[in-house]
């Protein structure tokens, strides 16, 4: 597993926002717990003006994923918007240069499946797909000026 969330912002996660890059969009990473156990939320306003686009939170893996392993699994749930999974390998150069799939989060909690063949280059880049190469994931609201919240249950490797 990558994450429950039950240690909240000790687990490494930071949030990060294209206002590194000038961009106006805001937000937040809260870890909650109800009911159902813990979670992060993901919140705020994406706006693409001057170049933006995202809000995410995003943590380092220190291990590779399993080359036995065939994709991610997420219990996620939202305001019903497109989200993202960003996985960062170790050859990338640029800040914009990563793999992504996406997956809608509707009101209920639900499992996504991203299956490794989901995730498609990005970036204007030549990087070939590894799972044992990528060095971090973030959760990313990202690409269109909305409201964004998503809660993220539990990330797994399957």
């Amino acid at each position: 597993m990558i994450d429950n969330f039950d240690k909240g912002a000790a687990a490494g996660w930071r949030f990060v926002s294209d206002r590194v890059m000038g961009g106006v969009s805001d937000g937040s990473v809260q870890y909650l717990t109800g009911s159902e156990g813990a979670f992060a939320r993901l919140e705020g306003q994406v706006s693409t003006a001057n170049n933006g686009g995202f809000i995410q939170f995003r943590r380092d893996i220190n291990s590779a994923f399993p080359a036995s392993s065939n994709g991610l699994k997420l219990r996620v749930r939202g305001n019903g918007q497109k989200y993202y999974v960003h996985l960062r390998p170790a050859e990338a150069r640029r800040p914009w240069h990563f793999f992504q799939a996406s997956f809608e989060a509707g009101p209920e909690w639900q499992n996504v499946k991203l299956d490794w063949s989901d995730f498609s280059p990005q970036g204007d880049t030549t990087m070939i797909f590894d799972q044992s190469m990528v060095t971090s994931i973030g959760i990313v609201a990202y690409g269109a000026d909305y409201s964004a919240q998503v809660d993220v249950g539990q990330i797994d490797v399957e």
